[in-house]
């Protein structure tokens, strides 16, 4: 089946959804009001809740059909910007730089795992949450694996994923964007307290990876962009930053990503739940066990 025919199909399920499953519409509404209620009126907001429900459907459906595409076939539905942001000049020693890309629910965030084909000789490793159905998750792994991209369950894999760091030619892709209760930073996300991982600035201080945000744009239907934004700076005058300084710069990307495209992010998770638990100061690069 064409993808284009795919995506539509997913985008139909995702209208149904919408009408069928209250509880993430109120959540998605709920979310876009706080965030988007004073430049936007509520029929709009409606709207852009209907329609990243109908994205969300794409994104998933699509992803069955995207992820055994090659790599020699995948610029037909995938494009790179900015990869002039990577600076890959050896270091002082001779090896080859590593990378630490702040990633986000937005677009078919599916495809982050395809962009180590758009930079080749470095190797791609990310995380995901495992299911309790081990049959589902043996299924979803097996797919998103045809990608070459290494895949570390966040919970159990933890030791793994920093072997993985430590490494020359690398780049890891962290998501950023959702709530990580008592274990996150208190920060400030479309005015709104949250509690923000602080993982990508600590990884990224702790084993020099140059830090990146990077998005996920949709084009058209079954057509996205991911593009690579300059480094964000995690030492001034040689010293570190304030792990919440970074992690603001990184809210304050994805801020600028929603605001390009609204139905293009994950409006059915609440971002903004118990931001009270979260740390409010102090967090450096030794909070993560070495």
């Amino acid at each position: 089946m064409p993808l284009k025919v795919v995506a539509l199909t997913g985008r139909a399920g995702g209208f149904g959804i919408y009408y069928l499953d209250a509880k993430h519409r109120k959540v998605a509404v709920n979310n876009l009001l706080a965030c988007l209620g004073n430049s936007h009126s509520k029929k709009e907001i409606i709207s852009l809740a209907r329609e990243n429900f109908c994205r969300i459907g794409e994104v998933y459906l699509s992803a069955l059909k995207t992820a055994a595409i090659p790599g020699d076939k995948i610029g037909s539905v995938l494009s790179v910007k900015g990869a002039e942001n990577l600076s890959l000049a050896k270091r002082e020693d001779g090896s080859l730089p590593s990378f630490l890309f702040a990633i986000g629910h937005f677009g078919n965030f599916e495809m982050y795992a395809k962009a180590g084909f758009f930079i080749p000789g470095y190797e791609l490793s990310t995380t995901y949450r495992g299911f309790q159905q081990k049959w589902l998750e043996r299924l979803i792994l097996s797919l998103r694996n045809k990608s070459g991209t290494k895949f570390f369950e966040r919970r159990s894999e933890g030791g793994k994923l920093r072997s993985f760091m430590k490494r020359e030619g690398t780049i890891t892709g962290l998501l950023a964007d959702q709530s990580a209760s008592r274990s996150g930073v208190r920060l400030s996300f479309f005015g709104l307290p949250c509690s923000v991982t602080p993982a990508p600035a600590i990884f990224a201080l702790r084993y020099n990876l140059g830090l990146h945000g990077c998005f996920c744009r949709r084009l058209g239907l079954g057509r996205w962009e991911l593009e690579l934004c300059p480094e964000i700076p995690t030492r001034l005058n040689g010293h570190a930053r304030p792990v919440e300084n970074i992690m603001s710069d990184i809210n304050s990307l994805y801020e600028s990503f929603i605001l390009e495209d609204p139905a293009n992010w994950f409006w059915v998770h609440n971002r903004w739940k118990n931001p009270d638990s979260a740390k409010k100061r102090g967090i450096t690069a030794d909070a993560l066990e070495t």
